[in-house]
């Protein structure tokens, strides 16, 4: 389609408009209105309508029609006067001639304004009612509020729509509304001489015909005026008389939360200097809508000018309203009027940036935009543009008119020759002056900056804008997007096409199971009607007390026997076992087709009849037994516990073993997307691109709306370089969640690789939006939680309730969500992510082994830290250590726990949740991005998400810098210290690792994941014969998450402590959650070798040398104690 082709015909097309009655008619005097409509349109009378009389109140039919050419290009009345020009109707009243009165004198009763814009929208025909708003110093009964206002049926048709398919298809439809300039100057003062408050900007209409938007006649007021929050819009025109009829029908400004906004001041700590500007200081008011139709070439020109120069200047400047000239004055000299072009004052400038408008489905920016002293060369830099508008403007007059004249509007009709019409015609000639004062704004093409030299000037007066720090509100709204967005159907559409859904598995009713099991029910159902029939037949027999003899047994079979035959019974119960018998065959031995060999016909007799008296058998037991069978037990192992164990085998990096768990999650359901995507992500973390991949795909093809599974998805297909499913993926995310911060967040980091620039920013933009959300929801939340604690500690000092000042009242939703809403440190991740990937420590595990253990200690055990108790908290924190480690305060501990939820951004966010899901070359890409962030930087976070980037890939030296940085900036953060302690456990310093782990024990605060530093720092206890510290350490670690190696590690601590009953107790609760651990039963064998059980020691002994023990240490003390206590080793 030739976007730069014009519409298939050219030839101005007629617009006729009928006036067809009229409703509610009043007249100022008398009970007979005489009156007749007049009809204008661009400045031009169209026509007056003939003089009718009717009674007032009464409805008038004047079916009177008028028209007018509109120009379909370039022209008189061209389509883009009719976007923003509406036809004035006004009603007339004829009084009555007085005595000696020789002519007819008229008052207007009220004026409307007709809308032609649905004549853009495709329509050929179209009926409204037009309200009739009285004048200003209309007659009280006129102006009445409460009285039927007079409205006039109109008919609007064309012979042919003025615009084609393909036309209308690629044209848009521009509405700029300039809503109002807040915090004025201090120098703008409502009792001095008066000005014209005027407003410019330059679209482009035809092709890259730039034309100016004027807006002018903005009324200044004081600060003591409050606006209401929605204002109606008005029409761009100055010549309405009607107050009333200036504002166009259902067009109302709404505001917005500052967050939501587009503009510059949208931020949190603007909020409260925006809120003094918009009630308490100086404001001048425009609140006008102009349309502006843009063809097709335009909108491509309209697009690339965005594209290259996203900033569009809008022009501000206040010039003297001119009284007008006193009679016998004759013109102004040349002097004189050189010196009124001069007279422009306060020129600013703002900045829009239009970049929005080019985001996929965007139709609408709002904001609010700060205003600048005007500078040419600034101008020019920033937007490319050479030339003030407003400057030419007032050199040729355009708005230096009286007060409350007209607004010049400059539209691509003004531009063309004076139309016909008498010289007394009023209309006319202001229409002629309209083209001549707006034949000026088109900028010479040809003109440029360095051909002219422009002396430079100091503008002194705009500086009053920023010393004010001024402002103005602006709208943009199109009536299509630039770039159109793809819907979120034909998204999961093409989602569907590259992973189709797997369709839900059918409900089987048939099978082997259900052929024994109806053939069960059939044997039921027949003994209980052949014992029916016994017990009818030999009812004068059970009476007796003597027991019954073998023969009267036979007997009593032989006449059971011959009833049933003699009365039909015994065929009817073959009959109805036959069927139950042919699903046996068919289901259970698959047996379809006839056989040919008799002899395996025999065989295959002989199997199914022992086959089906075992199976009668067992039905008639189950019928006639009262014996309950033995439930199947259960596994004492859920899915969230096979997933903690999961993670703790890849923390050591034991591959085999987490790959075992991940794989019996799946066997336990299939069917859970989440499961997939777990294994998926271990996939990754073992370099398995290929079927992590196949993993995230499985679980979209479960849950179309699988939202991680979805951006792993885009995530492998753009490592593997393929964009355009890529972007699919990610765009599918945003619209299954547009609330999530991760999905924007890789949205944008995708379009940055392929180097889409804007894409990129609306998609940033869009996640800080998110975060802002998020942010203040946990703000709120958070203030709500502390206030309730404090009016709880009030009221346990005092016995007082605190005031509503001091707390939130039940009821409330901060109440409501102080007691459920837990705030996350300052290493959680992000809400938006779902439970999978959320944690990977997961919290409340409950232990389901059948014993109820408890280990006691011989000593004091040493406590742990305590969130309640500040002694206690105060007394473990002074562990010194070589001079590193300052000592903690219970103070200093305190605010760790202030400090540890710092400001965070959506790049850090986004890396925390790859890192967890082992998306290694996108966190280079977030973290990138952090640096460069001005809320962001070389953080602390940042550090310890770099530092965690280099430990997955075995960077060590690159880590240390990391944590050396991250503890500088932050000493108190749990996450910096653990971290160490790893890198340096990793690196056998077992006695650093040791102070980095006791460190970030002593912290109020946990570190993101505390389990493997219960583990590692327990196994340095053990290294180091350190056996109580140790015994309480894996206590912490089997509190919070039990584990089989946790409690290994207690069952270890307890055997050297030679507190065997409890170590026998942990090694059993050990071997409950892992029966293939070979140490867990080569320290079973320890104790039950202590104990002097021999067959429970060597069936230990024979499980730890089956399952491959590979600790030699063990193995030599287990031979040593054997030959002490001389047995456990059956190969003695």
């Amino acid at each position: 389609m030739d976007a730069q082709a014009a519409p298939v015909e050219v030839k101005p097309r007629p617009v006729q408009i009928t006036v067809v009655r009229g409703r509610h008619m009043k007249n100022t005097k008398g009970t007979v209105l005489h009156s007749y409509v007049r009809v204008e349109f661009n400045g031009i009378l169209l026509g007056d309508s003939p003089k009718m009389e009717v009674i007032s109140e009464k409805e008038v039919e004047y079916n009177f029609t008028v028209s007018f050419d509109c120009a379909v290009n370039e022209g008189q009345n061209g389509l883009d006067d009719i976007a923003h020009k509406p036809v004035i109707l006004t009603l007339v009243e004829i009084l009555p001639k007085e005595k000696k009165q020789k002519e007819e004198k008229t008052a207007v009763l009220g004026q409307g304004l007709l809308d032609l814009l649905p004549l853009l929208q495709g329509e050929c025909k179209f009926k409204t009612t037009v309200t009739l708003h009285p004048l200003a110093m209309s007659p009280p009964d006129i102006a009445r509020q409460d009285a039927d206002k007079p409205e006039m049926e109109v008919a609007v048709s064309v012979p042919d729509p003025l615009l084609s398919e393909s036309y209308l298809l690629d044209s848009n439809l521009v509405k700029v509304t300039v809503e109002a300039l807040y915090s004025a100057p201090d120098s703008w003062n409502l009792s001095g001489p008066p000005f014209n408050y005027v407003i410019s900007l330059q679209l482009p209409m035809i092709g890259e015909k730039e034309f100016a938007l004027i807006f002018a006649n903005g009324v200044l007021k004081s600060g003591t005026e409050k606006e209401p929050s929605s204002r109606p819009k008005k029409w761009p025109q100055g010549n309405i008389l009607a107050p009333g009829a200036q504002y166009i029908p259902e067009s109302f400004i709404q505001s917005t939360s500052y967050e939501e906004e587009d503009g510059e001041l949208n931020r949190k700590e603007d909020r409260d200097f925006r809120l003094e500007a918009e009630t308490d200081k100086r404001r001048v008011m425009w609140d006008t809508e102009r349309r502006c139709f843009i063809d097709p070439a335009a909108v491509l020109c309209f697009q690339k000018r965005i594209a290259e120069c996203r900033f569009w200047p809008i022009e501000i400047m206040k010039i003297p309203q001119i009284a007008g000239v006193k009679g016998g004055g004759g013109k102004p000299g040349k002097g004189e009027k050189a010196e009124d072009d001069g007279q422009i004052s306060s020129h600013g400038v703002a900045y829009i940036n239009m970049a929005p408008l080019l985001y996929p489905g965007v139709q609408r920016i709002r904001g609010a935009y700060q205003v600048v002293a005007f500078n040419e060369a600034e101008v020019f830099s920033k937007t490319k543009r050479q030339h003030s508008v407003l400057r030419e403007v007032v050199r040729q007059g355009s708005v230096m008119g009286k007060a409350g004249g007209p607004i010049s509007m400059a539209s691509p009709s003004t531009r063309q020759g004076p139309a016909k019409g008498s010289k007394d015609d009023k209309a006319t000639k202001e229409k002629e002056t309209l083209k001549k004062a707006s034949a000026i704004l088109k900028p010479s093409t040809s003109e440029t900056v360095a051909d002219v030299e422009q002396p430079v000037i100091l503008n002194l007066e705009g500086q009053q804008y920023v010393d004010a720090k001024s402002y103005i509100v602006v709208e943009f709204a199109l009536e299509k997007p630039l770039v159109p967005k793809r819907p979120p159907e034909e998204l999961a559409t093409r989602v569907k096409e590259l992973i189709p859904p797997r369709p839900a598995l059918p409900h089987r009713t048939a099978g082997a199971q259900k052929a024994v099991n109806d053939y069960h029910s059939q044997i039921t159902s027949i003994a209980a009607a052949v014992l029916e029939e016994y017990q009818e037949l030999f009812k004068h027999d059970q009476g007796r007390e003597t027991p019954v003899d073998y023969q009267t047994l036979e007997e009593q079979k032989r006449k059971l026997n011959y009833e049933l035959n003699f009365s039909g019974k015994y065929f009817a119960f073959k009959e109805q076992l036959k069927h139950a018998v042919v699903k046996i065959v068919r289901e259970k031995y698959l047996k379809t087709v006839p056989f040919e060999d008799m002899e395996q016909l025999q065989t295959f007799l002989s199997e199914l009849y022992i086959y089906l008296v075992d199976q009668m058998h067992i039905a008639l037991n189950k019928t006639l037994s009262m014996d309950v069978p033995d439930p199947v037990p259960q596994s004492f192992l859920d899915l969230a516990q096979l997933k903690h164990f999961a993670r703790e085998a890849e923390i050591n990096e034991d591959f085999n073993l987490a790959a075992k768990y991940y794989k019996e999650r799946l066997a336990r359901d299939r069917n859970n997307p989440d499961h997939w995507f777990d294994y998926g992500c271990f996939c990754l973390l073992i370099s398995d691109n290929g079927k992590a991949e196949e993993c995230f795909h499985e679980a979209v093809a479960l849950d179309q709306r699988h939202l991680n599974s979805l951006l792993l998805s885009g995530v492998m297909a753009a490592l593997g370089e393929q964009y355009k499913n890529a972007e699919t993926f990610f765009e599918d995310a945003t619209c299954i969640n547009p609330g999530s911060i991760l999905a924007w967040t890789l949205l944008g980091l995708f379009y940055e690789t392929e180097e889409n620039i804007i894409g990129s920013e609306m998609a940033f933009q869009e996640a800080n939006k998110q975060l802002q959300i998020q942010m203040s929801s946990r703000q709120s939340t958070e203030e709500a939680k502390v206030s309730l604690r404090r009016t709880v500690e009030d009221f346990e000092e005092t016995g007082e309730v605190s005031g509503p000042e001091k707390g939130p009242k039940e009821g409330d939703a901060a109440f409501e969500g102080a007691g459920i809403t837990e705030i996350g440190t300052a290493s959680a991740p992000d809400d938006s992510t779902s439970a999978s990937v959320s944690s990977k420590q997961p919290a409340g595990l409950v232990h389901k082994s059948g014993s109820a253990t408890t280990i006691k200690s011989k000593k004091a055990p040493q406590k742990g830290p305590s969130k309640g108790n500040d002694s206690e908290s105060g007394t473990m924190m002074q562990y010194h250590t070589n001079g590193i480690l300052p000592k903690i305060s219970p103070q200093e501990s305190k605010l760790s726990e202030v400090s540890a939820q710092p400001c965070t951004t959506i790049y850090i966010e986004t890396a925390h949740f790859l890192l967890q899901v082992n998306a290694l070359p996108f966190v280079q890409r977030a973290l990138a991005h952090e640096l460069l962030c001005p809320e962001g930087g070389p953080s602390c976070r940042y550090h310890i998400a770099l530092a965690r980037f280099h430990l997955t890939r075995k960077e060590f030296h690159e880590a240390e810098e990391n944590l050396e940085k991250a503890v500088q900036l932050n000493h108190r953060d749990p996450d910096a210290w653990a971290l160490t302690g790893h890198l340096q456990y990793l690196n056998k310093n077992y006695a650093k690792a040791k102070e980095c782990y006791e460190r970030t024990t002593h912290f109020i605060t946990d570190a993101s994941e505390m389990h493997p530093v219960y583990l590692r720092l327990g196994s340095i206890y053990l290294q180091e014969e350190e056996y109580e510290k140790a015994k309480n350490t894996y206590l912490m670690a089997c509190k919070n998450s039990p584990s089989c190696l946790s409690w290994l590690g207690v069952g270890i601590a307890c055997y050297r402590l030679e507190e065997l009953t409890e170590a026998e107790d942990a090694l059993s609760e050990a071997n409950v959650l892992n029966n293939t651990n070979a140490e867990v039963w080569g320290y079973l064998a320890l104790v039950c070798l202590q104990t002097g059980r021999q067959l429970e020691a060597e069936q230990s002994f024979k499980y730890a040398v089956k399952l491959n023990l590979q600790n030699e240490a063990l193995l030599q003390e287990i031979h040593r104690l054997q030959e002490l206590v001389g047995f456990g080793n059956p190969a003695f």
